[in-house]
């Protein structure tokens, strides 16, 4: 609005109050940059209903004969073990076929762990009834042409014993073709087809990560953390399927999930396509349109539409469905229905499973054998792909963490000087960084904390992975500890082109770390069932103890390690100064076996050695004497010390203990570690502690004192261990020390009682 004042033009805004509607459609009207509704995120396509021509290869009918086939072995296996989950199996089974047998999966079914495959991740593991039925019918196909596959392939008849002992696994288990992790987690998917696609990306392949999932796994947080950073890096080789049939196991997802299903996809920068979950050319159409890079530098997610327990009798359709078998009568009823003529005695499923393999026909058998020959020749050979992992990382070491050996000679970066005060994340920066210089398949990065952690150094060796910096090896994962967790741990579980085994190292301060203990768990069983992809990885667990004192017990880091010292696969290293760390950390690589590493913020005194203490070296025993008995006729005490600033401590007041006793000092820097020395080598072990030390020990650990239990007597664990048990209170570390009664006065009461 305008008018003229003393020859003068003035402009006059207009007023508008928003709390009328008419206010607002004012607004919208004028102007319409300040009021919208918008999402801002990739390329949008949907297929649903749209007239598309036929695709070559790809015939409609005979997938959904074969579609036919592998549910009937479902819910065959379902009810022969009285257990499974039929619902999202039976929902995803044209998504699994056309995927198959679509052109945009490569896959060599007679070399299924072939490095040049594209990756597979089941996010959805509880879909095993699919999974190993999907199996049955390839390898079935290829029997009959005589090749067999022993350990990583399912044939029929052993359907008759899923999820039970020696059969087919409930969830899906990485030895087999077709899966590259063991899932089972909800919504861990995502993260571990994350790592897979970024390790392969940033070594200059062309490898894609395809991911089943269910839509109620969105509703998991590690989900959003994964969507945030496959969007943030440009994943645009990460292809999830959504299986959208709206419901989890409780209820229909939108108990949870109330905004539009599409909102936390493409809000998040993700492609997003919709197609019908059942039809077979709208699904070959988005995963090639998916494969192909669409719209580049973006992640997709195909939103199948879907029926869940599609052709399972009363349960289609429903929650329940997910994961209860019908009654067998009604069973045998569903299989009739689907053409499936089967014999349906209880307790007998071996003859239903013959039926359902015998409607096999010949020609949709030799197409299937067809199209997964031509799936196995778009594998790229091994050697090209070695070529062009060397052409892109030229200048970087071929080498993996199998070639990390300590030097005879350690580089002067790796060695600290012995009196001074170095907080050992000084020294988990510096074997990092040299760490990287040495490996061109080691990846490292922080949970927003890398400028504390001190993991900065070595991420800027190559730099952060970005759109812009594909090839870098650091990460910026947030704050986001359980993506950063399984997204890391996958990655170190895969195999690359020539052999080569990535590490990862990620960090968090270790008060933090049981949030990303579950992801940490499932590698660990994934190493376990498949020691052929057995990861190797460093949790760092950073300002451990008591000395982030300020901050209060939300920050101290003191009963983490209960929860890593259960877990079999994974020890805890906790090294007593700089020096040490540094020889664990080559103890790890070399050992290959995941630990989580234990780091301090603070100063602590670099250890002196000679004059009977031993070299930095023997920290790998998991303890070692620090101080042997002296030999002196007086009354005997063992301290077995855990942590460098109670060792700092313990040797202040040394003097006055020693005035009435003959002092061993045991060093503890892996309870773990030293129990399996005793199994490997019991003599060193019993020369480093002996059972009659048990007698005398009085065990120190400024943390759980659980973690010392291995050096004490049953019946001891009250009376002879000291750590810190009850959350603490803001305080500088001194005050916390001496509140927790670990400061001089403190440690010599309790070692004098």
């Amino acid at each position: 609005m305008r008018f003229g004042l003393g020859g003068l033009t003035v402009a006059v805004a207009t007023t508008y109050n928003l709390l009328e509607k008419e206010g607002r459609e004012a607004l919208a009207a004028g102007e319409p940059e300040r009021l919208q509704y918008r999402a801002e995120g990739g390329a949008y396509l949907n297929l649903k209903g749209l007239a598309l021509d036929r695709l070559a290869g790809v015939d409609e009918e005979k997938i959904a004969a074969l579609c036919r086939i592998v549910r009937g072995l479902e819910f065959a296996a379902v009810d022969a073990g009285q257990s499974g989950h039929p619902g999202g199996s039976s929902s995803k089974t044209e998504q699994a076929l056309t995927l198959l047998l679509g052109g945009a999966f490569n896959f060599d079914a007679w070399n299924p762990k072939h490095p040049g495959r594209d990756r597979i991740v089941w996010s959805a593991g509880h879909c095993s009834p699919l999974f190993h039925a999907l199996l049955a019918l390839i390898y079935e196909a290829l029997r009959r042409d005589g090749f067999t596959l022993d350990g990583m392939a399912v044939y029929p008849e052993q359907l008759a014993r899923f999820r039970r002992w020696g059969g087919p696994s409930g969830h899906v288990e990485s030895e087999y073709a077709l899966a590259d992790t063991s899932t089972g987690s909800s919504g861990h998917g995502f993260s571990a087809a994350l790592g897979f696609a970024l390790l392969h990306r940033s070594c200059g392949l062309e490898t894609r990560a395809f991911v089943l999932a269910g839509d109620a796994e969105t509703e998991e947080g590690l989900s959003y953390e994964a969507r945030n950073v496959a969007s943030a890096v440009g994943a645009g080789n990460v292809v999830v399927s959504l299986d959208f049939n709206h419901f989890g196991i409780d209820g229909p997802i939108t108990e949870a999930l109330p905004a539009p299903y599409i909102n936390h996809w493409f809000a998040q920068g993700w492609n997003v396509i919709e197609v019908d979950g059942h039809d077979i050319r709208e699904l070959a159409y988005a995963y090639r349109l998916a494969a192909q890079g669409w719209a580049p530098q973006r992640p997709t997610a195909i939103i199948a539409h879907t029926t869940k327990g599609i052709h399972y009798g009363r349960l289609e359709n429903t929650a329940d469905s997910h994961g209860t078998p019908l009654p067998h009568p009604e069973y045998v009823e569903v299989m009739k229905k689907l053409g499936f003529d089967i014999p349906g005695k209880q307790g007998e499923a071996e003859a239903d499973i013959a039926v359902v393999t015998d409607a096999l026909e010949e020609a949709e058998r030799a197409y299937l054998v067809a199209r997964l020959r031509d799936a196995a020749r778009r594998v790229p050979a091994e050697a090209a792909l070695i070529e062009r992992m060397k052409n892109t990382l030229v200048g970087r070491p071929m080498a993996d963490y199998r070639s990390l050996r300590r030097p005879d000679t350690l580089p002067p970066e790796l060695v600290f000087k012995e009196g001074d005060s170095i907080p050992t994340r000084r020294a988990s920066e510096a074997w990092f960084a040299w760490a990287m210089k040495n490996s061109a398949f080691f990846y490292v990065g922080a949970g927003d904390l890398m400028k504390s952690i001190l993991t900065g150094k070595a991420e800027q060796v190559y730099g952060v992975i970005s759109p812009e910096n594909p090839l870098g090896r650091g990460f910026r994962f947030g704050i986001a500890e359980q993506n950063m967790s399984m997204m890391s741990t996958a990655m170190s579980q895969d195999t690359l082109p020539g052999g080569f085994r990535p590490m990862t190292a990620f960090a968090t301060y270790g008060v933090f770390t049981p949030m990303m203990a579950n992801g940490v768990r499932m590698t660990l069983i994934n190493n376990d069932v498949n020691p052929d992809a057995r990861a190797f990885f460093i949790m760092l667990a950073a300002h451990d103890g008591p000395e982030t004192g300020e901050d209060g017990p939300t920050h101290h880091g003191l009963f983490w390690m209960s929860l890593f010292t259960a877990y079999p696969g994974i020890k805890v290293y906790k090294p007593l100064d700089a020096n040490e760390a540094i020889e664990m950390l080559f103890l790890a690589a070399e050992r290959g076996e995941p630990v989580v590493f234990s780091v301090v913020r603070p100063n602590v005194p670099v250890l002196k050695r000679g004059n009977g203490v031993p070299p930095a070296r023997e920290a790998v025993n998991g303890a070692y004497v620090f101080q042997p008995f002296r030999g002196n006729g007086k009354p005997k005490k063992v301290l077995a010390v855990c942590g460098g600033q109670v060792m700092a401590n313990v040797l202040g007041i040394l003097p006055e203990i020693e005035e009435g006793f003959d002092v061993k000092i045991v060093a503890v820097t892996s309870p773990q570690l030293f129990e399996e020395l005793r199994r490997r080598d019991p003599a060193k072990a019993e020369a480093i502690f002996s059972e009659e030390d048990r007698r005398y020990v009085t065990a120190l650990h400024n943390g759980w004192k659980g973690f010392l239990y291995p050096f004490l007597l049953p019946g001891d664990y009250e009376s002879r261990v000291f750590g810190m048990d009850r959350f603490s209170r803001s305080g500088k570390p001194d005050e916390i020390y001496r509140n927790a009664g670990f400061d001089a006065a403190g440690l010599r009461a309790k070692i004098l009682r």
